[in-house]
């Protein structure tokens, strides 16, 4: 065994001091992004490689997170608890140098079956000193549909794919057959799934490398010291942030669409109640779960009160469980933010945006500098089928993002993620492993909320079908409940699907679950996002802009802006 008096012998020997803490901090950071690049450069799936959803962290022996890469907001929630779900399973020494720990399930990881955790423990000599994970979209877990997302028609989790509860599937550093043979023969495109948990493994084994690397320099007693000491740091940063916000309880509500087509709204309502340097989120008062795959698993809920905190706050706190601690998340057991298993929640990945809207609208009663209106909501279709060109399955999967909510001091932005890091998968991506041909990819003008700020455009994207037949899982919202706006902006305008065949156009709800067949086009217009104050105080300037950049047209500016029309002259 090793002895841990070796830390004596280490040149990080002295008390802790802040260059040091600093150093290590950043270190250690550092290795959880090195990790999430190694993943994204050596992943198979569009969804990894050039979509970015996937996360990376580090935490040490007693399974507290230490540092987590900069990717996907939507995994701040899990990852955090992940290590305590495989430590019951795993406890002590049951992990052995070598091993993995390969889990998926909706409930103990982030919210849905696809988002699949790989868990390696860190062994200095034969001591046990952390653990590194790596957390991946997967493009197919089986199920029902291609992609593993469909909402219509899914009542239990059972139906949405295969389900696996932590269980050790690396040994000696690489994947048992048995766990692959499992798997992979209940995936839709076992090749692309084998490639994304080989990056997965490969980030791990770059994780554990690097750590080892830095407890070897600094000395484990040090260095456990260390993290001790940055977690109260973060503590503290994060209860002082939190004291800037006014003491007080502050609610909001908004809607989902629906669970499906021809089912009822879905109520989003939260309380968020702000006391000498806590913050707590209560979604209590929400719908109950649906029997619909779209129900929010807690740890799902949590990422993005997270989140939330770090944005309305200082978005440079670090992402630790130190940061964490001052922040209280539930909701009532049966309810849509607190399921209870075998709820289903594939698609649960619409609906993270809804979570940040209600909070900001929330909070735009206590701090409206900083606060953001509606965003234009996002869309995440699932097609798939066989691709007649090589006779193998394809799924295309695709985010299509639009415009963000106005803000106090500007515009909404254009064409960005909302509340995630992923990023937009280039259409020769799509257009080289899919039968799919993207017709049209352009701003909706007009569709921002006016105001003293607009909202930012929806976005249009016309794909069309070249196999003779395939499945489509429809993914988004806003097509009935628009995007708010803040302090007398005007909502945005509302999202559609659109299936154009033979010349007729058919709309489609935002939740369905649609048979294609060739050269069908399925056009996806995202909602336009929230405005925020007056538009009497819209400067006529940035008007006048908008016009001339393609945001808007005159006729609706002279409609939407009165003041405009009155200056209409001088443009």
């Amino acid at each position: 065994m090793m002895s841990r008096s070796t830390n004596a012998r280490s040149p990080w020997s002295a008390p802790i001091d802040a260059v040091s803490a600093s150093v290590i901090s950043s270190t250690l950071i550092a290795i959880a992004e090195e990790m999430g690049t190694a993943l994204r450069n050596s992943a198979y799936s569009a969804a990894v490689r050039e979509g970015d959803d996937f996360s990376t962290a580090l935490f040490d022996r007693k399974g507290r997170l230490v540092a987590q890469g900069n990717f996907t907001p939507g995994h701040l929630g899990s990852m955090p608890y992940v290590l305590q779900h495989v430590l019951r399973f795993y406890p002590g020494d049951a992990l052995k140098p070598g091993d993995g720990v390969f889990m998926n399930d909706a409930a103990l990881g982030s919210g849905h079956f696809p988002d699949c955790y790989l868990v390696s423990p860190v062994h200095l000599e034969a001591d046990l000193i952390g653990y590194v994970a790596s957390i991946a979209h997967h493009v197919d877990v089986g199920g029902a549909a291609p992609g593993s997302q469909l909402v219509q028609g899914v009542t239990e989790a059972y139906q949405e794919g295969i389900r696996v509860l932590p269980v050790r599937a690396i040994q000696n550093d690489e994947f048992s057959d048995e766990f692959l043979r499992i798997l992979l023969a209940n995936v839709r495109l076992p090749e692309i799934v084998r490639g994304d948990l080989t990056a997965q493994r490969n980030a791990n084994h770059i994780g554990k490398s690097r750590l080892l690397e830095v407890f070897r320099k600094v000395g484990v007693e040090k260095l456990e010291a260390t993290i001790d000491h940055l977690l109260d740091v973060a503590e503290a940063a994060a209860r002082e942030e939190i004291r800037r916000i006014p003491q007080g309880t502050y609610r909001f509500t908004d809607h989902f669409d629906d669970a499906g087509p021809g089912t009822d709204p879905i109520r989003v309502s939260v309380a968020i109640t702000v006391s000498d340097g806590e913050i707590d989120f209560d979604f209590s008062d929400s719908s109950e779960q649906v029997g619909a795959a779209l129900n929010s698993y807690l740890n799902y809920t949590r990422a993005y009160c997270f989140f939330a905190v770090k944005v309305f706050t200082d978005p440079r706190l670090p992402q630790n469980d130190g940061a964490i601690r001052p922040i209280r998340v539930h909701a009532k057991e049966g309810t849509f933010f607190n399921p209870t298993f075998p709820a289903p929640s594939g698609g649960r990945a619409t609906i993270q945006v809804r979570i940040f809207e209600a909070i900001s609208g929330a909070l735009a009663q206590a701090i409206p500098s900083r606060v953001v209106a509606g965003f234009s909501h996002w869309s995440n279709p699932n097609i798939g089928g066989i691709d007649e060109r090589s006779g193998k399955p394809f799924i295309y999967y695709d985010l299509i993002m639009g415009g963000y909510g106005a803000m106090q001091c500007r515009d909404g932005a254009e064409a960005l993620a909302a509340v995630m890091n992923c990023a937009n998968i280039p259409i020769e991506m799509h257009e080289n492993s899919a039968p799919i041909r993207i017709r049209h990819f352009g701003f909706i003008p007009n569709s921002g909320g006016a105001g003293r700020h607009r909202g930012g455009c929806g976005i249009r994207k016309d794909v069309e079908i070249l196999t003779g037949t395939a499945r489509a899982s429809l993914l988004s919202d806003r097509h009935v409940y628009q995007p708010y706006g803040l302090e007398g902006g005007e909502p945005g305008l509302l999202g559609q699907t659109i299936l154009i065949r033979d010349g007729e156009q058919i709309v489609l709800a935002s939740k369905e679950t649609v048979v294609l067949r060739r050269h069908d086009v399925i056009s996806f217009r995202l909602s336009g996002a929230g405005g925020f104050g007056e538009v009497s105080q819209r400067d006529v300037d940035a008007i006048r802009r908008d016009i001339k950049e393609g945001y808007a047209t005159l006729e609706v500016s002279e409609r939407a802006y009165p003041h405009f029309c009155l200056n209409a002259s001088g443009a």
